[in-house]
């Protein structure tokens, strides 16, 4: 899919992912109970790409662009008060590959901007966040700091590649909300949220907000880790009558034994989907589905990474229009705590099209 305005929404995964695969923020304040810090995430790829399609000529093209991730600049406060601890976070995702069209287009995204209240009883976030339905899937994803797939968005455009979104889960766009989080429980998680619903165009009807919820499981065994998780989603539209019920589940599960780690998870969906996007609302019956495998392993500076994705289903009841794979290889080298130099080869196919692209590149955080 091409539409302009779909990619112009887009970005693109996840502070919190970020903070878990990156140093530490920088604390600029930390007085009084009161603290003030700010995190980044910059990154470039020299990328190289090969694409055909049925009925139209072969085309090789090169770019200098950011990858799944566009670059971004967090600031995130939290305060004190009266056995409550107030907390909030703002993100600005920018795009660097905006001049090739001989146009400026930067594309300030806030992709974050919400606040949390914590006490005894948990969590309670309120306003603009990434969503619960296949939130983990995402942000477990091996290959989040690398490239990815470009079918979906082109190899010449001018915002992110896509990662593994629509080839192995959907995007957990961001969202208005108010998400409660209960204590952990050992090493059981558990978020439940309302979220605004999403629109099955300008004359439908949402009487109720969309529901989203997400479990996890953390669990340590003798040298060896492992997480579990599902994720779930439910949301009605009417139109003219008519209503659409969107739904799904997500699920996942991760094991660490040494430097070796496995990956397998995937999702079921129905009403939801297009261009691997959780929030745009398809047709009654459409389904969708995907599974994501991924192997890596860390020795010393190096992290080496096999991945293969794909999603079956369409945006139409029986259709097969989001069917696409991606296989992917992978080394990341740390040069320090901050900075990974990243090799990545992509092969992503549909029925009718195949882009094979290498990627490499520098990514930069603190």
């Amino acid at each position: 899919m091409k539409n302009n305005k779909i990619f112009k929404l887009l970005p693109m995964a996840a502070a919190v992912a970020i903070s878990a695969q990156a140093s530490a923020a920088i604390t600029l304040y930390d007085q009084e109970a009161t603290t003030f810090s700010v995190d980044g995430l910059f990154n470039t790829f020299y990328v190289n790409s090969d694409s055909s399609a049925d009925g139209t000529n072969d085309v090789s093209q090169s770019r200098v662009k950011m990858g799944f991730l566009p670059n971004v600049i967090g600031f995130n406060f939290s305060k004190e008060v009266d056995g409550l601890t107030m907390g909030g976070r703002s993100s600005f995702w920018v795009t660097i590959n905006d001049g090739n069209s001989n146009l400026t287009d930067s594309m300030i995204d806030v992709r974050q901007f919400y606040a949390t209240v914590d006490g005894d009883f948990g969590q309670i976030l309120m306003g603009k966040d990434f969503a619960l339905f296949n939130r983990a899937n995402i942000f477990g994803d091996e290959m989040l700091l690398g490239f990815g797939q470009t079918i979906t968005t082109t190899d010449d455009g001018n915002n992110v590649s896509f990662g593994n979104i629509g080839t192995g889960y959907l995007y957990p766009f961001p969202n208005s909300q108010i998400t409660y989080r209960m204590p952990a429980m050992g090493g059981f998680n558990l978020a439940v949220g309302l979220m605004d619903p999403a629109k099955r165009s300008t004359a439908s009807e949402e009487s109720r907000p969309r529901i989203e919820a997400e479990a996890t499981y953390d669990m340590d065994f003798d040298g060896a880790t492992a997480k579990a998780w599902v994720g779930y989603m439910n949301q009605e539209s009417k139109e003219a009558g008519t209503k659409l019920t969107s739904s799904g589940v997500s699920y996942g599960l991760n094991v660490k034994v040494a430097g070796l780690a496995l990956t397998a998870s995937g999702f079921t969906a129905e009403g939801v989907g297009a261009a691997g996007l959780s929030n745009l609302v398809t047709s009654d019956g459409a389904e969708v589905d995907g599974t994501l495998l991924q192997a890596s392993y860390t020795h010393g500076d190096n992290r080496f990474v096999v991945s293969r994705g794909k999603n079956n289903g369409g945006t139409t009841d029986g259709g097969s229009d989001l069917d696409l794979e991606n296989k992917t290889l992978a080394v990341f080298h740390s040069i320090n705590s901050n900075l990974t130099l990243v090799g990545e080869w992509d092969k992503a196919e549909t029925a009718t099209a195949d882009t094979t692209t290498v990627a490499l590149g520098a990514v930069v955080t603190f």
